[in-house]
């Protein structure tokens, strides 16, 4: 619900007076709630909008499209052709809602009593054309004479976990995390020798791993480099595999899993596929009982690779992803998760301090508070946190005028980046992965 105060000034375009203020340590959780009121105040005004009487092309567009002869997905990915119903918007902002990849559309024929057909939008090229993809229902009916009534839905979801985790915000996590002090920096240990997993690691990586491993608690550590994953393949196949970053991850957990038997490590990232990457490069290592991917409860299971499914939880009576109970939960070492489906592992119980370690990977890619689900929920005092992020980097999923331009896009590595000592680049607190090629 937003305050009746805010929601007046929101609505006649008016800044909040909170996010006149500079951001800091006492106005930190008023100006994030504000933001997200924005977004909030955004998608009511816009739920009601409808388009009439539109026309839709069936376009075919190249998608990379999962391999295999299994109905779930592998590794490897092919270059497929799939057709979309594609229909156009007005250019100008002001007249209808921005829209994203994953909401959804509802298209209903003109001048029929019939049931709309839902669909989700798979991509918005050039801000006015709308590739949607519609089951067999639709394509099976659907000729170019048809026009059709269009509705949408906005996912809500994210914003209410950011709303949680804005809320959950302790004063030790705001003094800590999130505008730490520097009066006691992390120690400089001479660790012994340890054997790497990955020999290939240039200097810089072994460097950060090393850093990584002689840290214990706050502030947080940052890995400044490109974001986890990258793209590799030929005209033919493509997938996704470890960026230096992504390699100096999974190097860092494997150290400390292996180093630290009393370790809990939460890995969350922004998107499922890195945290598929990542499941996949750990599991090689670590065995499967101690390894634990959890999901948003209706993800598409088309889309989880067929390797990563065993360490999931999949309830097929109600055809959704789940959690094990709280006591099998606890007893995983290293969990996986997207930033906004750790509040998963909050809902069933556990609490913060259970992790010894999280990393929130490519950070700079999501908005602070969907950061937040997963170190507001899960960082205690003696956490060890590492944020990594590619400098440039922003969420693009900001809908509001109102918070994008009051920053809801500068992104919890950005922010922190900014700061003493960060900006320095002290090695104590920031690992630079520079270009392998340098």
């Amino acid at each position: 619900m937003i305050p009746k105060d805010i929601e007046d000034l929101i609505k006649r375009d008016i800044v909040p007076e909170v996010l006149k203020k500079p951001l800091s340590a006492s106005t930190y959780q008023e100006f994030f709630a504000a933001l997200l009121y924005a977004e909030d105040s955004y998608i009511e005004k816009w739920s009601s909008f409808a388009l009439e009487n539109v026309s839709m092309e069936l376009h075919s567009a190249t998608i990379y499209q999962k391999s295999g002869g299994n109905k779930h997905s592998k590794a490897s990915e092919k270059m497929d052709d799939k057709t979309f119903a594609v229909f156009k918007v007005d250019s100008l902002s002001k007249t209808r809602p921005f829209l994203l990849s994953r909401d959804f559309v509802f298209a209903k024929r003109a001048g029929k009593e019939t049931k709309p057909f839902q669909g989700v939008i798979y991509r918005v090229v050039k801000s006015t054309s709308i590739l949607v993809e519609f089951g067999e229902e639709f394509h099976s009916q659907h000729d170019s004479t048809c026009r059709y009534n269009i509705s949408f839905s906005f996912n809500r979801v994210c914003l209410k976990r950011a709303h949680q985790a804005i809320a959950a915000a302790s004063a030790s996590l705001i003094g800590k995390f999130l505008f730490p002090n520097f009066f006691s920096q992390h120690p400089m240990h001479n660790s012994e020798c340890y054997n790497l997993y990955d020999r290939n690691l240039n200097l810089d990586e072994k460097s950060a791993v090393h850093r990584i491993l002689n840290i214990q608690g706050p502030p947080p550590f940052l890995v400044k480099g490109p974001l986890c994953t990258t793209f590799n393949g030929n005209s033919e196949s493509i997938s996704k595999q470890l960026s230096r970053t992504g390699l100096v991850v999974k190097e860092a957990v494997l150290q400390t899993y292996r180093r630290h038997p009393q370790s809990k490590i939460l890995v969350c990232a922004p998107i499922n596929s890195t945290c598929d990457v990542l499941t996949r490069s750990l599991k090689i290592d670590i065995p499967a009982s101690d390894i634990f991917r959890a999901n948003a409860a209706f993800r598409e299971i088309e889309g989880v690779p067929i390797d990563i499914l065993p360490s999931c939880l999949y309830k097929r009576d109600a055809e959704c992803f789940s959690c094990p109970s709280l006591h099998e939960l606890r007893e995983f070492r290293v969990i996986f998760s997207t930033f906004t489906s750790s509040y998963r592992l909050y809902n069933a119980g556990i609490s913060a301090g259970h992790f010894s370690h999280i990393f929130l990977v490519d950070a700079s890619s999501a908005t602070e508070p969907e950061t937040l689900v997963a170190l507001a929920n899960f960082a205690d005092d003696s956490t060890t946190v590492i944020v990594t992020g590619a400098p440039g980097n922003c969420s693009s999923t900001v809908r509001s005028d109102i918070a994008r331009q009051k920053g809801l896009r500068i992104s919890y590595f950005e922010r922190l980046y900014k700061l003493s000592p960060f900006k320095n680049d002290d090695p104590m607190f920031v690992a630079q992965l520079k270009d392998r090629s340098l």
